[in-house]
């Protein structure tokens, strides 16, 4: 019984991860192409809040950089 239900939760979480797939079509490319579906997409925003971030949190990850609480680097 127990077996049985492992299958069918192994089954249902595979059928639930398959829907997130779909081919997109070339004339549909566009829509997906623009600059508001980025995920940034404003670049100097962006790059203003990681500075902001790591001025507040003295770190930056994957970087180099002094940092402390004044935020006056």
């Amino acid at each position: 019984m127990t077996s049985r239900l492992v299958l069918a939760c192994v089954l249902a979480g595979v059928a639930l991860a398959s829907t997130g797939c779909v081919r997109v079509k070339p004339w549909e490319r566009d829509l997906l192409a623009r600059r508001d579906m980025a995920f940034e997409p404003d670049a100097l925003e962006a790059k203003r809040e990681s500075h902001i971030y790591f001025s507040k949190e003295a770190s930056m990850p994957g970087g180099s950089g002094g940092g402390g609480g004044c935020g006056c680097n």
